[in-house]
């Protein structure tokens, strides 16, 4: 491969291109905070009108989606808190942090669900105000479809996990409110009070099975699991496309919220220039992180030949006894 490959776009124009990542990320925790908070007035209404267990569990989650949006606006703000002295790694764990509190939160709700749905099952009550209801349910759909579009607007562009978690939570929303809506007809329309609570607790359910999800994703991140194969790979690939480098070995990945930390050794020939090592390891760097976005990447060179890889020369061993 052609040697022109090392000149590479400057480090400032992926620091801006972060920058800009950083005020997406900002923006959708806004987002999600204030549609959060109109819907539980919404929906608060809608419950007082209709005595409906099923609008009572979407207005738990409600309530239970503000926690967590605030809880994932300021673990967000604190993780894109440059690295300092005391955290030299950054602060983007506190992203995984924040979507286990979340992951607790949604728990939570679906536990007070079931809980409110037994009972209403024990003792059933006739739902009230039913055009009301489902008034309400076909606003909150639309407002969590729009506040999902842009979520995945921004994962697409800007990579946060809490963000990711907040997305899941609302699209679960999705499916929880087409299903109140489902239960209130149902319960009016067949006169079975018991649908409600029923369809309330296999809303909860499903809330519990999200919640699982994200706390599996936010524990890999904190316990630093390695990246997927495919993102393992293609670091490979892209250090092993330069012509120069005879190997790779030792790759460490991780994650910590938007950031990714990178580690490996490179094989290089033993007769290269200390200049030329250098030039094409800082190339593969920087290659590395365009490809993965807000990456910090770290190389080791390490003499294939003449001298034998990862092992010292005769004369350093005699120097070591003298």
């Amino acid at each position: 491969m052609s040697d022109t490959k090392i000149q590479l776009d400057p480090v400032k124009e992926l620091q801006r291109a972060r920058s800009k990542e950083n005020r997406l990320v900002r923006s959708a925790t806004y987002a999600s905070a204030t549609t959060a908070s109109i819907l539980i007035a919404a929906k608060l209404a809608a419950w007082v009108m209709t005595d409906s267990v099923a609008i009572l569990s979407s207005l738990i989650d409600s309530l239970l989606d503000l926690g967590a949006s605030l809880v994932t606006f300021f673990a967000v703000r604190q993780s894109l808190t440059p690295a300092d002295s005391d955290h030299r790694f950054g602060h983007g764990k506190a992203e995984p942090l924040a979507a286990l509190v979340q992951a607790g939160f949604i728990a939570a709700s679906a536990v007070l669900l079931i809980i409110q749905a037994v009972d209403r099952l024990i003792v059933p009550e006739p739902i009230h105000a039913t055009t009301v209801g489902v008034g309400v349910m076909v606003l909150s759909i639309v407002a969590t479809l729009a506040l999902v579009a842009y979520q995945r607007f921004v994962i697409a562009r800007a990579s946060s996990i809490a963000v990711e978690a907040d997305s899941a939570h609302y699209a679960a929303d999705l499916l929880a409110n087409i299903a109140v809506i489902a239960a209130l007809l149902a319960t009016t329309f067949l006169d079975i009070p018991q649908i409600d609570p029923i369809f309330g607790i296999c809303i909860a359910l499903y809330i519990a099975h999200g919640a699982w999800g994200i706390a599996t994703d936010a524990f890999d991140m904190l316990m630093d699991k390695e990246l997927p194969d495919e993102d393992r790979e293609k670091i490979k690939e892209i250090a092993l496309s330069y012509s120069d480098v005879q190997g790779v070995h030792d790759l460490r990945t991780r994650r910590s919220g938007p950031d990714m930390f990178i580690q490996m050794h490179l094989d290089f020939n033993g007769g290269l220039t200390l200049n030329r090592v250098h030039s094409v390891a800082d190339a593969v760097e920087k290659e590395i992180m365009e490809a993965f976005k807000g990456a910090e990447v770290i190389v080791h060179e390490d003499p294939v030949t003449p001298l034998v890889a990862h092992e010292a020369p005769a004369e350093f061993e005699e120097q070591k006894h003298d």
